[in-house]
C-alpha cells in the first residue's frame, strides 16, 4: 500500500476513536457517529476529493442528538437553501431522506419519523423546478410507507403531507404518475374501526381528507382522468357516504346554503368533512363522468338497504343535484330512472322510496335544463304505474289475499304508497316545467290513459279488469290536475286540441262521479287563465258578482274560432253530464264553476245565446223528465241554472235580465227551497214528490228572457229554437253506431208473420188511434232507453251471446231465403219430369214467383 493511502488511514482511525458519548446515558451520538462511519467508508473505498456527500451531510446535520427538540431549523435554511441552488441534487436528498425514514421506521423510532416528514414538507414547498418530480417520487414512497403502518399516529402523519402536497400546482403535468394505492389505502381508513372512539374518528378524518387531497390533484389534470374510472369511484363515493351516513345530522337538507359545520368541529367531523368532499368531487365532475359518479351512490344506498327509510337516499341525490352543475341534470334522473328498472321487481317500500328519490331530483332539475329526458320520465313512470296495479290486483295479490286477509291489505296498502309516489312525481315535474313542454306532458299523459271505445290508448286493461283500469284512469287524470295546475295558454286551441279534448270529453260521460269531477276540474285548471275559480267557490245565489272583482279581458278571435269549432261538443257534454244519476254535490258545484268559467273566459254574444239556450233545456230536462231522472238530480239541476243566469245575468249587466232571475228566484225562496243552491245541497232537504210544469212562476221562461235580451248585441231570435245535444266527437258517433246496429237487429221479428195477420180493418177509432202516438212514443221511448241502458251496462260476455244469438237468426233466414231462390233452372216446357230420380218442377215466369218479403224493395 502506498505512504500517502497509509498516513490518510491512521487520520480517519484516529478521528474515529474520538467519537463523543453523551452525558445522560452515555450511548453514541447517532449523526455524529454515523458521520464518522461514513468518512471510513469513504476513506477505505476512495482516496480523493469529499469524504462524504455534501447534502448527506446537510442531511444528517437536521437530524438533532434528542428528537424530542424537533427538526434544527438552522440547518434545515441551511438544507434548503442547498437544494433551492442545486435543484439537480434534489431527487438524491429525497431518496437519502427515505432511506433514513424507512429505517426508523423499522426501528420505531418515530421522533426522527416526524422530524424527517417535516423536512421533505418544508423541502416541498420551497423547490418548484421541473427536478422535482424525481423528488416527488421519493416523497410519495415515504407516505405510503406511513400509511401501510399499523400506527394511527403515523397514518395521520402521512395523511397531512399527502394533503400539503395536493394543495401545490405543479407546473408541467405528471405522465407516469399513479395514485391507485393512495385511493385505496385512504379509502380503507374512511372505514376504520378501531376500539377508542377519538382514534377512530381521527383515521377516518385523515382518511377523508386524504380523498379530498387525490381528488384536488387529479381531476384537473387531463392526464389523470383515470380517477374518474369505476374502480377508483367505486372506492371514493361509498368511503365519503359512508361516513355520511354514520354522522348525526339528521337535519341536513341539502341545499349548498345548509350550514354543515364550520371552524375545528366542522374539521373534525368525519360526516361534515365526508359531505364537503363529496360536493368537491361531484362539483368537478365533467359531462362524461357523471354515471360513474352517480352509478355508486345508488349502489350503496341498495347495499346498505337506504331506500326504506329514504332519508339518507333523498339528503345524497339533493346535495348532488346542488353540487353538480344545471346541464348534467339529465344525467343523474337517467340513472335513477335505470335503477328504477332494474328495481322493479323489489318490494313496494324500495321502489316508493326510488320514486321518492326521483321526485326530489326532477323537482331541483326542473327549475333548470332537465335535457331530452323529460318524456323519458313520464313514459318510464307511467310504466311502472301500470306494474304497481298489476302487482296490486295480479295473481299474486289474490293468492296472497286468498291466504291472509291482513297481507292482502297490507300488500295493496304498499302498493298506494308507489302509486302517490309516482303521481306526485308526474305532478311535480310536469307543474314546474314551462308551458311549451307542458302541453307536450299533457298530451303524452292522456295519451296513456285508458278510454272505453278507444284501442289507440298504450296501456293495456284487459288484465286488470275495470277496477284496476279505474284506478290508472283516476291516477292519471290526478296527474293531470297538477301538471295543469298555473297553466297559462293564450290560445284555447292550442291548449286544447281535438286530440286531447276528445278522450277527456269520452271520459266525462263514463258513469263514475270521481272521473267525473276530475275531468272538471282539468279543465278549470286550463280555461281559467285569470285565477277566478276561488272567487266562485262554493255554487250559490252571488247577490253581487261586482263584489268578487272578476278578471277578464276581451275575447280574441282564435278563442272565437275554437268556441265555434268545439262549442257546440262542451255543451253536449256540460248536458250529459248534469244527468247523471250519481251526481251529487261536488259535481253540481263543478259543472257550475265550469259554465262560469266559459262565460269569463271564451263567452261574446252568440256563445252567452247558446249557454242560455243550454240553461232553458236543462230546466226543461228536469220537468219532463223523459229519462226518469231521480228527484235529488232534478232539483239538484234546477238549482245549478238558478245559480248561473243569475251570475250569467250580472256579468252581461243587463237590468231587465236581472230582474227577470231576480224575481224567480224570489218567488223559489218564498215557494221553492229545494230549487235553491243552498237548501237542496243540505243534508235531510224536504224533497217534493213531482216538478208540476204549470208553475210558471218557479221556472225561466224563454219568452222573457228573449225579451229582455231583444235589442243591438244580442240575436235574441235564437232562444225559440230549442237547444238539443249534437254529436260532434268521433268517440260517442262510434258509440250510438253501435246502439245503432242494436236496435235494428233488435227490431227484427222472430218470425215473419203472414199477410193475413197484418191486415186490419180500417174504422175511425184506428185512424184516431193512429194520429194519437203519444203512448206509442212513450212505449218506444222506453224500449230504446232500456235497450241503451243493456249495451252500457251488461257484461261483455251477456251482450256477445246476444249478438250471437241474434246474427244466427239472421244466417238462418238467408239460408231459408237462397234455398227458395237458388235452384236449378226449370224447365222451359213446364212438364214434370224425373232425372236422375230428382223431381224437376215446371217453369215459372219471374213475375209470377212469390219472394220473401225481406228480398222485396
Amino acid at each position: 500500500m502506498p505512504s500517502f493511502c497509509v498516513t490518510v488511514r491512521r487520520g480517519i482511525l484516529r478521528r474515529y476513536r474520538q467519537v463523543p458519548r453523551t452525558e445522560a446515558d452515555g450511548t453514541f451520538n447517532y449523526n455524529r457517529a454515523s458521520n464518522r462511519q461514513g468518512l471510513l467508508s469513504a476513506g477505505v473505498c476512495g482516496c480523493c476529493g469529499p469524504l462524504r456527500p455534501r447534502y448527506k451531510r446537510l442531511v444528517d446535520n437536521i437530524f438533532p442528538e434528542d428528537p424530542k427538540d424537533g427538526l434544527s431549523k438552522s440547518d434545515m435554511e441551511k438544507l434548503t437553501f442547498y437544494a433551492v441552488s442545486a435543484p439537480e441534487k434534489l431527487d438524491r436528498i429525497g431518496a437519502y431522506l427515505a432511506e433514513r425514514l424507512s429505517r426508523d421506521v423499522v426501528r420505531h423510532r418515530y421522533g426522527y419519523v416526524v422530524i424527517a416528514m417535516e423536512a421533505l414538507d418544508q423541502l416541498l414547498m420551497a423547490c418548484h423546478s421541473q427536478s422535482i418530480k424525481p423528488f416527488v417520487e421519493s416523497f410519495l414512497h415515504m407516505v405510503a410507507k406511513l400509511l401501510e403502518s399499523r400506527e394511527p399516529d403515523l397514518q395521520v402523519l402521512g395523511t397531512n403531507s399527502f394533503v400539503k402536497f395536493a394543495n401545490i400546482e405543479e407546473d408541467t403535468p405528471s405522465y407516469h404518475r399513479r395514485y391507485d394505492f393512495f385511493v385505496s389505502q385512504f379509502s380503507a381508513m374512511c372505514h376504520s374501526m378501531h376500539e377508542d372512539t377519538d382514534t377512530r374518528n381521527r383515521i377516518r378524518v385523515a382518511g377523508i381528507k386524504g380523498l379530498q387531497g387525490v381528488v384536488r390533484k387529479t381531476v384537473n389534470d387531463e392526464l389523470q382522468a383515470i380517477i374518474w374510472e369505476p374502480q377508483h369511484m367505486d372506492k371514493l363515493i361509498p368511503s365519503m357516504l359512508f361516513n355520511m351516513q354514520d354522522g348525526e345530522e339528521p337535519d341536513r337538507t341539502g341545499h349548498p346554503s345548509t350550514p354543515s359545520g364550520t371552524g375545528q368541529d366542522g374539521e373534525e367531523n368525519p360526516a361534515v368533512l365526508a359531505e364537503n368532499c363529496f360536493r368537491e368531487l361531484l362539483g368537478r365532475a365533467a359531462y362524461g363522468n357523471m354515471n360513474n359518479a352517480v352509478r355508486p351512490v345508488l349502489v350503496h344506498l341498495d347495499n346498505h338497504h337506504l331506500w326504506d327509510p329514504n332519508d339518507f337516499a333523498v339528503s345524497c341525490f339533493r346535495i348532488i343535484m346542488y353540487s353538480i352543475q344545471a346541464q348534467h341534470s339529465h344525467h343523474v334522473i337517467q340513472q335513477v330512472l335505470n335503477h328504477l328498472d332494474t328495481n322493479n321487481k323489489s318490494t313496494p317500500r324500495v321502489r316508493a322510496g326510488i320514486v321518492q328519490v326521483l321526485l326530489e331530483t326532477v323537482a331541483i332539475a326542473a327549475k333548470g335544463s332537465v335535457g331530452p329526458t323529460v318524456l323519458e320520465v313520464f313514459n318510464t313512470l307511467l310504466k311502472h304505474l301500470r306494474m304497481s296495479v298489476d302487482f296490486e290486483l295480479g295473481e299474486s295479490s289474490r293468492r296472497n289475499s286468498a291466504c291472509s286477509v291482513s297481507s292482502g291489505r297490507g300488500k295493496e296498502s304498499e302498493e298506494r304508497i308507489v302509486q302517490n309516489a309516482i303521481i306526485q312525481t308526474i305532478g311535480f315535474f310536469g307543474g314546474n316545467l314551462p308551458d311549451y313542454q307542458r302541453a307536450e306532458v299533457m298530451m303524452f299523459i292522456m295519451g296513456k290513459v285508458p278510454v272505453y271505445g278507444t284501442p289507440c290508448h298504450t296501456l293495456d286493461t284487459v288484465k286488470i279488469g275495470h277496477r284496476g283500469t279505474k284506478r290508472i284512469q283516476t291516477m292519471l287524470l290526478s296527474s293531470l290536475i297538477m301538471v295543469t295546475s298555473g297553466f297559462k295558454s293564450k290560445s284555447m286551441s292550442t291548449a286544447l286540441p281535438p286530440s286531447f279534448l276528445d278522450p277527456l270529453f269520452s271520459i266525462s260521460l263514463m258513469e263514475d262521479s270521481e272521473l267525473r269531477q276530475l275531468v272538471l276540474e282539468i279543465l278549470h285548471n286550463i280555461i281559467d287563465r285569470h285565477d277566478n275559480r276561488a272567487k266562485l267557490r262554493g255554487i250559490r245565489i252571488i247577490p253581487n258578482v261586482a263584489a268578487l272583482k272578476i278578471k277578464r279581458e276581451k275575447i280574441s278571435k282564435q278563442d272565437i274560432a275554437f268556441m265555434k269549432k268545439h262549442g257546440q261538443q262542451l255543451y253536449r257534454h256540460i248536458y250529459l253530464g248534469c244527468k247523471e244519476e250519481d251526481n251529487n254535490h261536488k259535481n253540481f258545484e263543478l259543472l257550475f264553476t265550469t259554465l262560469a268559467i266559459v262565460t269569463i273566459e271564451l263567452a261574446n254574444e252568440e256563445v252567452v245565446i247558446d249557454l242560455i239556450r243550454l240553461s232553458i233545456a236543462l230546466q226543461e230536462m228536469c220537468l219532463i223528465n223523459e229519462e226518469n231522472m231521480p228527484m235529488f238530480i232534478r232539483c239538484g239541476i234546477m238549482a245549478s241554472v238558478a245559480a248561473y243566469l243569475n251570475f250569467l245575468s250580472q256579468m252581461i249587466a243587463n237590468p231587465p235580465f236581472c230582474q227577470h232571475v231576480s224575481k224567480v228566484i224570489e218567488m223559489r225562496s218564498v215557494e221553492a227551497l229545494f230549487l235553491l243552491p243552498e237548501h237542496i245541497f243540505k243534508d235531510k232537504c224536504p224533497l217534493p214528490e213531482s216538478l208540476d210544469k204549470e208553475d210558471k212562476h218557479l221556472y225561466f221562461q224563454t219568452a222573457d228572457i228573449a225579451e229582455c235580451l231583444a235589442g243591438p248585441g244580442y240575436n235574441a231570435e235564437r232562444l225559440s229554437v230549442p237547444y238539443i245535444p249534437q254529436v260532434t266527437d268521433r268517440l260517442t258517433r262510434r258509440k250510438s253506431f253501435v246502439d245503432t246496429i242494436s236496435l235494428q237487429v233488435d227490431i227484427m221479428p222472430n218470425s215473419l208473420p203472414d199477410k193475413s195477420q197484418l191486415a186490419e180493418e180500417i174504422t175511425f177509432a184506428t185512424l184516431k188511434k193512429a194520429i194519437d202516438t203519444t203512448g206509442l212514443e212513450e212505449q218506444e221511448r222506453e224500449k230504446r232507453r232500456q235497450l241503451m241502458e243493456k249495451f252500457q251496462k251488461a257484461p261483455f260476455e251477456e251482450i256477445a251471446a246476444h249478438c250471437e244469438s241474434k246474427a244466427n237468426m239472421l244466417h238462418d233466414r238467408l239460408a231459408q231465403i237462397f234455398e227458395l231462390t237458388i235452384r236449378p233452372p226449370p224447365s222451359p216446357s213446364g212438364v214434370v219430369s224425373i232425372s236422375a230420380g230428382h223431381t224437376q218442377h215446371p217453369s215459372v215466369p219471374v213475375y209470377e214467383m212469390k219472394f220473401p218479403d225481406l228480398c222485396v224493395y
